[in-house]
């Protein structure tokens, strides 16, 4: 079970969009995956295609804003495995309105605990387990929305900045250990998530085609960052460090363009 040369990969909202992705990936590439989201029939027809390929899948029903549904992930991993090389931490969703807006319950604390909380704790209890191995990689799924807030998306911007500062304190914290940490900002990617946010109605901007990322394409990083033997963060596409280098250099005019482009015409000012 314990085996270094057929490393295992826990994947958290594998049910879909680019966490299905990522698991196909992983699992042409070698590894063993772990399937964990709240749909389980959608884990089993994911594991049906991924053994069916020649790899190894294990679905786990998982609400990762759930403690006990998590020690409950943990605990079949090493149950079937012995080991875990590559934690994915990829669930999380958005709710793209005004502030005020937002359902205090629902949509902001159901954010926060999704996005932000969840991977937090799911982290800690990967943790012991690499420390031990002295080896693994904690990879983050960001989000652009992380160096670069725009409006509706208060919340989902405050958990993607916590996201990231929770990535690069602990990459200090465990690297000593031979732990790394790293984190994906994508901008848009064509995902069930994307299709479901509101966001590009809210807004009426669409995220050019050319700059558009595909799950795959994001699947694809992620196995290139479990291979690669140090900690990084990056953007995605790399034009987005336009708008990284924009915003912390020249705030004022990102706050004049974003005001304009995004705030203005919503609220008929």
């Amino acid at each position: 079970m314990n085996n270094p040369a057929q490393p295992v990969a826990i994947i958290t909202g594998a049910s879909s969009g680019i966490g299905e992705a990522a698991a196909r990936v992983l699992g042409r590439a070698g590894y063993r995956v772990v399937l964990a989201a709240r749909r389980l029939d959608r884990l089993e027809v994911l594991q049906g295609e991924i053994e069916a390929a020649g790899g190894k899948a294990l679905p786990v029903e998982t609400d990762v804003s759930n403690l006990e549904s998590l020690k409950n992930l943990i605990k079949r991993t090493l149950e079937a495995y012995g080991r875990i090389d590559v934690l994915f931490n990829n669930a999380g969703f958005g709710r793209f309105k005004w502030l005020e807006e937002l359902d205090p319950a629902k949509d902001i604390a159901g954010q926060i605990e999704v996005n932000l909380t969840g991977v937090i704790q799911l982290t800690s209890l990967v943790l012991p387990t690499m420390i031990q191995q002295k080896s693994g990689h904690i990879i983050n799924m960001a989000s652009m929305a992380g160096y670069v807030a725009t409006p509706t998306y208060t919340v989902y911007a405050a958990t993607k900045h916590g996201l990231r500062g929770f990535t690069d304190a602990l990459r200090r914290e465990v690297g000593i250990w031979g732990v790394r940490v790293s984190a994906l900002y994508p901008g848009g990617v064509s995902t069930e998530f994307g299709s479901h946010t509101g966001a590009e109605r809210k807004t009426g901007i669409t995220t050019p085609k050319a700059l558009l990322l595909t799950p795959e394409d994001v699947g694809n990083w992620v196995l290139r960052l479990a291979q690669n033997n140090r900690s990084r963060n990056v953007p995605l596409p790399w034009v987005s460090w336009l708008g990284i280098w924009l915003n912390r250099f020249f705030p004022g005019l990102n706050d004049w363009i974003i005001e304009r482009t995004f705030t203005k015409p919503e609220r008929g000012l």
